[in-house]
């Protein structure tokens, strides 16, 4: 699997931005199928970092109403990436 396949986007939100104030925490939106492994050699190898952590959870799609009908967002997967000691992401340049 490939960076691009890995990685599909930062996420950006208020609970992310505490994370990353007190901690070297990052957020982000991954491929469903993408393990702790790749996930951190994605990582490494796009931003140029080392990797101390990975953390992984599905965020499980909501059910919303579509006019008359009712459906269901799809599921995704989102990776909480500890970098090591004397490392960071600039990821708002």
């Amino acid at each position: 699997m490939m960076i691009k396949d890995t990685l599909v986007r930062p996420l950006v939100t208020e609970k992310t931005t505490t994370l990353l104030g007190n901690d070297r925490t990052y957020a982000f939106e991954v491929s469903v199928d993408a393990s702790k492994p790749q996930i951190k050699r994605a990582v490494e190898a796009f931003y140029n970092v080392e990797v101390d952590n990975v953390r992984t959870l599905i965020m499980r799609g909501k059910t919303k109403r579509f006019g008359r009908r009712f459906g269901k967002r799809k599921n995704w997967k989102k990776a909480y990436v500890t970098l090591c000691e004397g490392h960071a992401l600039n990821l708002f340049e």
